[in-house]
């Protein structure tokens, strides 16, 4: 019925999300011909472009198809990001220190050597497994601090029929690992050091879910980078998930904190 070009891509929204937050964040990758306006709205959210490099690969695009419900199915080009190699990964890393915060999802090539050098240099990893991939799938998580999955991720990665099954087989298979479960309107659920934390999700009309997820998971890391307790990054991620559905878009859709803080407050 009708045809919109937005920003988005899972890193640059998830980046824009942490920044929101109100924590300062950095995001590298490889930037195509076409990629200036991408470039535009992360520093205009005030993200650090230092490790953003540029290439002539096509940048990567996204066809999302929003049925009317909210809901959407997306036919994605990897482009650019599938241009990343182990070598620009060793130069990214290696500014980096021990502790320092490193959010990942699967829309960039080299993401196993990726997992394997962070952990190296302890790095507290963060992975949205998202898109979900043979290469994902086989990936060794030991050295993840923060696996973050919807219902049909988790049951993909855990290989079982459903998402309780699948959380629970993660929980055995990855002891040390924590794991943050999203449950669309059911909330969502982490565990982590043997305890488990539960967040409701706040009902509004759902316009667009497009970024929803990566609203989510860039507050939650955002929140925890600031130092917040499990809980309370879980009910801001859920709060500010809730009002970018609202919106239509993905990067655009995503709330300053000031407004996340005032819905919850509000409460």
């Amino acid at each position: 019925k009708s045809y919109t070009q937005n920003a988005g891509g899972k890193g640059l929204n998830q980046s824009i999300a942490v920044s929101r937050s109100g924590q300062k964040v950095h995001h590298a990758g490889l930037l195509g011909p076409e990629g200036t306006r991408l470039a535009e709205l992360l520093s205009g959210s005030g993200v650090d472009l230092r490790y953003l490099k540029h290439t002539d690969v096509p940048q990567g695009h996204a066809v999302i198809q929003v049925q009317p419900d909210g809901q959407n199915c997306i036919f994605l080009y990897g482009g650019s990001n599938q241009a990343v190699t182990p070598q620009e990964i060793d130069e990214v890393l290696m500014q980096l220190n021990a502790g320092d915060y490193l959010l990942l999802q699967n829309e960039i090539a080299n993401l196993t050597y990726l997992l394997r050098a962070a952990a190296r240099r302890g790095l507290r990893v963060v992975l949205n497994a998202s898109p979900i991939s043979d290469e994902l799938l086989n990936a060794d998580l030991s050295g993840v601090d923060w696996l973050v999955v919807n219902e049909i991720e988790c049951a993909a990665m855990a290989g079982c029929g459903d998402a309780q099954a699948g959380y629970e087989t993660l929980k055995q298979r990855y002891p040390s690992l924590g794991i943050l479960l999203t449950l669309g309107s059911e909330g969502s659920v982490s565990w982590k050091d043997g305890t488990e934390v539960r967040q409701c999700a706040y009902p509004v009309k759902a316009v667009d879910t497009t970024g929803a997820g990566d609203t989510f998971m860039g507050y939650f890391v955002g929140c925890l980078a600031q130092g917040m307790e499990r809980q309370t990054a879980m009910q801001y991620a859920s709060m500010a998930s809730a009002i970018s559905v609202t919106r239509p878009g993905a990067a655009a859709s995503i709330p300053l904190m000031d407004e996340v803080r005032a819905a919850v407050e509000a409460l």
